[in-house]
């Protein structure tokens, strides 16, 4: 861990013991920024963007999520509390971690990958705590318009391809893929080598563009670790690309963070989130905000080389024109791909201290 970058344990948060990683004065006379990691990640993804920003003024909180790292007291289990992983309760999560370090409101809630969506429902639903927002990688197109999603032809025709694909996040929705992962071939450590470098700007062939529609012959053009090939996991799916070397913006001691963390909890209560998402069994608390838009000033970021606002076409537009009521901008950063705060820490905390004064 960087030096000035503290480790506790915050009890008493929605059932959970989370852990929490923290920066900067936390007297409660600085402002704070949360920051939410996504999938497969941790709050120490976020280690070279908080000295920074503690040293800009700000008191600096990155948890590990529910499911994640050493927050403990979650439901691990594929035939577990799936409803515990559902959008709402992850808000309810960063709230009662607030609550419980005695921090009435944050100036911003930044979220990346799957912490995107979780920071987009923190600001729309409770603007009186979260002032701005900033969400990274994933766009958010808003609420949605229905508690039940009509039937998906997509998937059907995506297996129905002259070379059969499927989609990846209804892959992390089977019971298989934990163990797919946690006992791959290449080990937890070659498999997340892989994974991260791929979806990474040192995979020369990211080279996003906006997709013509929700549809399997335009899906079918996004790289494998979007769209599989039927027949392979995800293990299988990246092993190919495996790099000969550690790539300079994750050394292999920092990758054997999030290894060793995997490896002992495995995947499951991560992919739980997926599930929530696939399967829109909890879509009734968030259809209910249909139409609703994020009230507090917004702006998104991502690596130029990024894949993810891409991944679900119209969505980044939707997010922009409906989504943000104050839309403070769309960067994308060069030299970056989908982990954008580990490859260009130096450009995303500019981006948002840009944001912050200006919001």
């Amino acid at each position: 861990m960087p030096a000035g970058i503290r480790s506790r344990q915050v009890s008493g948060v929605n059932g959970l013991d989370m852990h929490v990683l923290e920066a900067g004065d936390a007297s409660g006379a600085k402002p704070v920024l949360l920051l939410l990691h996504g999938f497969p990640e941790l709050a120490y993804s976020w280690r070279k963007v908080m000295l920074p920003l503690a040293q800009a003024g700000y008191h600096v909180l990155a948890p590990d999520q529910r499911g994640y790292g050493r927050t403990s007291g979650w439901d691990g289990r594929y035939d577990g509390d799936l409803a515990s992983f559902r959008l709402t309760n992850l808000v309810k999560d960063q709230q009662a971690l607030l609550h419980q370090l005695g921090v009435k409101a944050v100036d911003a809630v930044i979220g990346h990958d799957f912490g995107s969506p979780v920071a987009a429902w923190c600001a729309l639903l409770h603007p009186e705590t979260f002032k701005s927002v900033a969400l990274m990688s994933a766009p958010f197109a808003g609420p949605p318009a229905t508690a039940t999603p009509p039937p998906d032809p997509v998937h059907d025709a995506l297996a129905a391809l002259p070379r059969p694909r499927k989609h990846y996040q209804w892959y992390y929705s089977t019971r298989e893929a934990d163990a797919d992962m946690l006992h791959c071939a290449q080990g937890v450590h070659a498999f997340l080598r892989a994974y991260y470098h791929v979806k990474s700007a040192d995979w020369q062939e990211n080279k996003p563009y906006e997709l013509a529609s929700w549809s399997a012959a335009e899906l079918a053009k996004l790289p494998t670790y979007y769209i599989m090939d039927l027949a392979e996991d995800m293990a299988q799916t990246v092993a190919p690309h495996m790099p000969e070397a550690a790539c300079a913006w994750l050394t292999d001691d920092e990758l054997r963070v999030y290894s060793s963390e995997f490896e002992r909890t495995g995947f499951q209560a991560a992919l739980q989130w997926y599930r929530c998402r696939t399967t829109g069994r909890f879509n009734d608390d968030l259809a209910a905000q249909a139409g609703k838009r994020i009230a507090v000033p917004a702006c998104f970021i991502s690596g130029k080389s990024d894949w993810g606002p891409y991944q679900h076409p119209g969505q980044l537009a939707k997010m922009r024109d409906a989504a943000f009521a104050h839309d403070r901008g769309c960067h994308f950063v060069e030299g970056a791909g989908h982990w954008v705060q580990q490859e260009q820490p130096a450009a995303v905390v500019q981006l948002l201290l840009d944001f912050l004064q200006r919001r």
